[in-house]
């Protein structure tokens, strides 16, 4: 990985207190997240997914590794807006608190199709899912941002592929639509929705400043959203970054582990980082005040039925 040389063992500080909400936290990048910051003695961790087997196995390898670590497994289908709601319902009603929300969760290059809730479905996982998990739990965020010494956090995982979203970025009137346009479709709807991820990021940082809200590249890492692919796709992936696609899950959450614990005030608030720590490139799209707005308004009023 290039930029910041990040080791977790020894550059993740004591997290004494801290509970942590960690989404897709029961495979690849998510799992591997969940066991490194376990070992620097959070309060708790509470990670989502929808397999409580696979959550089952990663209860058992953090134990096997950290004595008297706190895990809860909280059973969320990120595609399902109403098993968001249950989920961040589930949470508040364990914790009063969260210092640490790490929107990790997310799926790519699917073919076309909707949600249960009628957007397009990468839309509706990537970005409509966390946008409404984020609204749910802001109370708790807030309230933990007033604490005396607080130091709250939210990242949210994108891809550099959001370069490949749709001419003007989102195309808001097509959101509840397949957006299908053949092969090459599927890489802008991806982008698209990691656009999303970005603007949102910044969005929330300029209205809750004292929440610190950052968007993060991971790296290209053969987790399962690279091994699930079509051969046809794996080979854009490969071919598109030279290979340098990494082979080891657990150095993909290098970027995501220094975001959630870097000293607050080496971030920019709002900003995308690349791997380890560099502020990333943007175009004009995802460096558009405008258009995170947009993004922001219209996604207040898609979610307006479901209040914190």
């Amino acid at each position: 990985m290039a930029g910041k040389n990040f080791n977790p063992d020894k550059d993740i500080p004591d997290l004494s207190g801290k509970i942590i909400f960690i989404t897709g936290g029961t495979a690849g990048l998510g799992k591997e997240s969940v066991i490194a910051l376990a070992k620097h003695n959070p309060e708790h961790i509470y990670f989502s997914g929808r397999d409580a087997k696979r959550a089952a196995a990663v209860i058992s390898d953090c134990e096997a590794a950290v004595s008297n670590i706190k895990l809860t497994f909280i059973e969320c289908d990120l595609a399902s807006l109403a098993s968001v709601e249950k989920a961040a319902k589930q949470f508040t009603s364990k914790s009063q608190r969260i210092d640490i929300l790490m929107c990790n969760a997310g799926v790519m290059a699917l073919p076309p199709g909707l949600t249960e809730d009628g957007y397009e479905v990468q839309f509706g996982t990537n970005h409509m899912g966390h946008a409404l998990l984020v609204k749910l739990l802001l109370p708790t965020l807030v309230r933990t941002a007033e604490m005396a010494d607080s130091d709250v956090r939210i990242i949210f995982l994108t891809s550099t592929a959001f370069r490949t979203h749709p001419k003007g970025g989102v195309v808001f009137k097509d959101l509840r639509t397949t957006q299908d346009s053949g092969v090459a479709g599927q890489w802008f709807r991806y982008g698209q929705s990691k656009l999303a991820n970005i603007l949102y990021a910044a969005e929330l940082a300029r209205r809750y400043p004292n929440i610190t809200t950052v968007s993060i590249h991971p790296g290209i890492i053969a987790t399962g959203l690279v091994g699930n692919l079509s051969l046809l796709n794996k080979g854009v992936v490969y071919l598109a970054n030279l290979g340098r696609v990494k082979s080891a899950v657990a150095d993909g959450t290098w970027n995501q582990l220094w975001a959630a614990s870097e000293d607050k005030g080496k971030i920019v608030n709002g900003a995308y980082y690349e791997p380890v720590a560099i502020l990333g490139k943007l175009d004009k799209e995802s460096k558009s005040e405008k258009l995170a707005e947009e993004l922001w308004e219209w996604t207040q009023k898609e979610l307006d039925a479901y209040q914190e």
